[in-house]
């Protein structure tokens, strides 16, 4: 079994192959024709020295043959101007920038937190529409590239700034991305704009006409006012970005924490130390919270009731937040302990934090004699309600029930991070296992023979290892990344900080003890 450095390491080596996009031979032909890198785009565009969180950078990892590395697309969290905002930029090196289900997902998910944070969505568009081989996943569906329409609107109407900046062809659907902007920057020579391209323009009216003529930089901007900007260059066109940014407005800024924040005590060692590759093995929750908290500093809620559930206040980067860790399986006390908690942190306006290692909700006829159905339900209703923002981090496993209690993606978190120890799954695979082979003996129709039910066995242990490994769910985003455990507390103070100074909400708090 490999250490936490060498799951590091993996991880690293993973994030590196994912962005060097389509690969050298495509990555050179996009040089050739003069277009900068998407990770240079995004670079040009930030404020010198801050930071870039990038989201779900393994999507569809492993998926496609290897082909689609990040599903095409870099999305992420930068600041311009002192603006926070959130930028979608396709990599034309992959597949041309065409989206695939995850790059339809991936560009969702971008949007929806944009839209939750009310953050200017930067569109940096390289994009060839759909993936036609790929047309019964990308294009018909609610959820499906329409919808990141969809919500554009939504944001545009909502007062959200949408601005598009067109490095290369934008065809079919994805003409749309900069025609339902706020404003549209076009690059001469390089950006287009069609709706239909022109060999669909040819199969459909029999009029033969250039990319160029059809709905070039020059066209757009001066003929049919699609576009509201033309650059020479792509470092034109960026600059033009920023400066159409630092004219936003006040708008959406970061509010300073409650606090100076204050780095935790070099006693408690860092969080990597208390990551346990073994999940059978416990972790140290108390020890692995102060490596995250200002000064190592948690002030705990109850910690002599439901001991299995760890509670308490902290501040992260100067921002005040409860925590939520497991420290084993959930019972009847530990879950109302839970709720309680939550409702406190709720009526409070603090921001909550779920740390998940958690194998479930006890099962047994003890457990279940005690109401272990409705005190659980007491806290996925107090998750479910929660109007405080709310962070999840994957630490160790989350399986079965346990998963929503402890504010899984179902249950809408701001945002959700695993670590590379991480498993995610209904049941770990050793359960899966017991579960399934017991089902297959106990069948009255069945005559397995004990070579047919070790080879289940086998069978089911393999699918749930294979299905619960971390880069299964981050390439289907199940999770928004997969980052490095000393990476937690930086990662989750960017978080708290986009939804700092947001509008309260003062309605009635109320706190049920139990």
């Amino acid at each position: 079994m490999p250490d936490i450095n060498e799951l590091i390491d993996e991880l690293r080596c993973a994030h590196v192959a994912a962005s060097q996009g389509g690969g050298e031979r495509f990555r050179a032909r996009h040089a050739e024709r003069g277009k900068m890198f998407v990770r240079d785009r995004i670079e040009f565009i930030l404020d010198p020295g801050t930071a870039f969180l990038e989201l779900s950078p393994l999507a569809a990892h492993g998926l496609y043959g290897g082909e689609v590395p990040g599903a095409g697309i870099v999305t992420g969290i930068g600041v311009i101007h002192d603006h926070p905002c959130m930028i979608i930029a396709n990599d034309a090196t992959t597949k041309g920038g065409s989206f695939f289900a995850e790059t339809v997902r991936k560009h969702s998910r971008a949007q929806e937190i944009a839209e939750q944070h009310k953050l200017p969505c930067i569109y940096l568009v390289d994009c060839g529409g759909a993936f036609l081989p790929e047309q019964d996943r990308v294009f018909p569906d609610k959820d499906h590239f329409g919808g990141g329409f969809w919500r554009q609107c939504r944001m545009s109407a909502a007062g959200i700034p949408q601005i598009s900046v067109v490095f290369g062809g934008c065809t079919a659907g994805g003409a749309y991305i900069p025609a339902l902007s706020d404003q549209v920057v076009m690059v001469k020579g390089t950006g287009r704009i069609h709706l239909g391209g022109p060999p669909i323009v040819k199969a459909a009216i029999n009029e033969i006409v250039d990319g160029e003529t059809l709905g070039g930089a020059e066209m757009h901007t001066n003929v049919s006012g699609v576009s509201d900007h033309i650059a020479a260059d792509e470092e034109t066109a960026l600059q033009k970005l920023r400066e159409i940014v630092a004219n936003l407005g006040d708008g959406r800024r970061i509010a300073s924490p409650q606090q100076e924040a204050c780095v935790p005590l070099a006693a408690h060692g860092e969080t990597q130390d208390h990551v346990p590759v073994d999940l059978k093995r416990p972790i140290k929750m108390r020890a692995l919270i102060k490596t995250m908290t200002d000064g190592s500093e948690f002030s705990e809620f109850k910690p002599d009731y439901g001991k299995t559930l760890v509670t308490g206040f902290a501040h992260v980067h100067g921002y005040p937040v409860g925590i939520i860790a497991n420290d084993g399986a959930l019972f009847s006390e530990s879950s109302v302990k839970g709720a309680h908690f939550i409702e406190l942190c709720d009526q409070r306006q603090i921001p909550l934090i779920f740390l998940q290692n958690i194998t479930g909700f006890m099962v047994g006829s003890e457990a279940e004699r005690g109401g272990i159905a409705k005190h659980s339900a007491k806290l996925v209703y107090a998750v479910s309600n929660a109007r405080v923002p709310k962070y999840t981090i994957l630490v160790g496993g989350s399986y079965g029930a346990g998963n929503y209690g402890m504010c899984g993606r179902g249950f809408r978190p701001r945002f959700l991070f695993s670590w590379p120890n991480s498993r995610i799954a209904t049941m770990s695979p050793d359960v899966a296992s017991t579960v399934v082979t017991d089902l297959r003996r106990a069948s009255l129709k069945s005559s397995a023979s004990e070579k047919d039910i070790i080879a289940l066995d086998a069978k089911t242990r393999a699918q749930f290892e294979e299905q619960s490994d971390p880069y299964y769910a981050t390439a289907r985003l199940w999770d928004d990344g997969i980052i490095e455990p000393n990476q937690t507390r930086d990662v989750l103070g960017l978080c708290i900080a986009l939804a700092a100074g947001e509008d309260q909400d003062t309605g009635p708090r109320p706190v049920y003890r139990m």
